[in-house]
Order: C-alpha cells, then structure tokens, then sequence
C-alpha cells in the first residue's frame, strides 16, 4: 500500500502543478471572471464578418456552398487555433520561469497547461460560432464530426509540435520571436481561408502542399460540406510532420533546459 502511494505521488504533484499554471494562465489571460472570455469570441467573430462582408461584394457565392460566414470560419477557426495554441505553448518557459525554479513545477507541466487551457477555449469558441451562424441564418448543413474531430486532432498536434520547438527558440534565441512572427503573416494568406486548394495554379498547388495548414483548413471543410472532396488531405504528412517537430522540440528542451532556466 505504502509502495501504490509514492508510486502515485509524482503523478499528484504532476496533475496538482498543471492545475496551478492553468489557473494562472486564466487569470492572466482572461481576467477573472468569466467575462473575459468574451474577448476570446469577439475577435474571430469580427474577423469573419469582415471577411464575409467584403467578399460577398466580390463574389456571387463562397468556394463551397452559399453561405459566407460558414465557409470562412471552418478554415479561419482551425488556422487561429494553431496559431494561437503553437504562440502560447511556445512562450510556456517565458511565461512560467519565476515557477520552473521549484523543483515539483517542470517544463512539461508548463507545456500541458498552456496546451489545454487554449485547446478547450478554441474548442469552445468554434462550438459558439458554428452554432451562432447556423442560428443567424437560420440553415442546417449535413455535418461529419468524426472529420471535425480529426482536424482538432491534427491541428492541436500540429500546434504542439510547432509550439514546442519554438518554445525552446524563443527562450534560447529571443529574436527568433520577432523573426517568427514575420514569417506567420503571410501564412494567412496561403492556409487555404480565402480559397480552396483546387483553385490554386496547377504550378504552384505542389508547394502549397507542404504547408500542412492547407491539410487541416481542407479537412475541417470537408466536415460541413459533404460534396467536396479533399483528396489531397494526407494524415500521414501532418502527423509525421508534427510528430518530428514534437520530439525535436522535447529532445532540445530536456537537453538545454537548465540553460532555458537560468537565462
């Protein structure tokens, strides 16, 4: 008996530890009271009806069906979870030094908490808007959540894995923050929440297709519109391709992380 409780004790420091750091995040983050998280809803739900609004002038219809507001938001939601989710694990050791000092507190447990506190708010925050616009315009689609399912599940992979390795770039090499974020704004563009990848040039669709985001914008479409057909999603390149960037994140976090610490 003595022997299942030390055995259970790291565990209880573990889970008790994520707990602390999520709490934090939410204060920080959110404020506290659960107002805050109105902000969370404001800003996606400003961003598609701008997009919505403009582009209905420019266009008869939306790539895929006839309903703006949804054809924008089942790929910008996923991008901004990525983004937001990859930004806010990245910045886990920058965020939680002052508590990485104490020997129960680890750079996992910063990790975790940041991952799910921000997974489960993007997941809340899809849940409200998808349900908002069907409400507003008054429609009902044919809807396969098992795909819905598998794209939070590439995308919260993906996301780590990206958030994982920067997290050990931003904190050892803090210019590389600014550099990153750079890069990111013409990711917007080429994630597929303007357009679909068969729109695409013939010639560039084969560089396109390494920007797994492209991947994860066309799996969740292919969620609500059940007539397209996004052959070139490949399970296999996201989930390789984010399990690569995971492990190399952990192995440079685990191997520098005193370093990390005591910059």
């Amino acid at each position: 008996m003595a022997s299942d409780t030390w055995t259970a004790l790291p565990r209880f420091r573990t889970a008790r530890a994520i707990i602390a750091l999520v709490l934090r995040e939410m204060s920080s983050t959110y404020g506290r009271s659960p107002g805050g998280y109105i902000w969370a809803l404001l800003e996606p739900i400003g961003a598609i009806a701008v997009l919505s609004f403009v582009f209905s002038y420019a266009f008869r219809a939306p790539g895929l069906g006839t309903n703006f507001p949804l054809f924008y938001a089942t790929a910008f939601l996923p991008y901004m979870m990525f983004l937001d989710v990859s930004t806010k694990v990245a910045q886990s050791i920058l965020f939680s030094r002052q508590f990485l000092s104490y020997p129960s507190v680890t750079f996992i447990d910063a990790l975790v908490a940041r991952f799910l506190l921000n997974i489960i708010t993007h997941i809340m925050v899809f849940y409200v808007v998808i349900v908002g616009i069907h409400w507003v315009f008054d429609f009902s689609s044919i809807i396969d959540y098992k795909l819905i399912f598998l794209a939070f599940i590439v995308a919260s992979f993906f996301a780590m894995g990206v958030g994982v390795v920067n997290c050990f770039l931003f904190t050892m090499f803090p210019v590389w923050q600014s550099i990153w974020g750079i890069l990111m704004r013409p990711m917007f563009i080429v994630s597929g929440v303007f357009f679909l990848f068969e729109d695409v040039p013939t010639e560039l669709r084969d560089y396109l297709w390494f920007n797994p985001l492209i991947h994860i914008t066309g799996l969740m479409r292919a969620a609500f519109y059940p007539t397209y057909d996004a052959s070139y999603v490949s399970l296999t390149f996201l989930f390789l391709t984010s399990a690569v960037l995971l492990s190399l994140g952990l192995v440079l976090l685990r191997r520098f992380y005193r370093d990390l610490i005591e910059r």
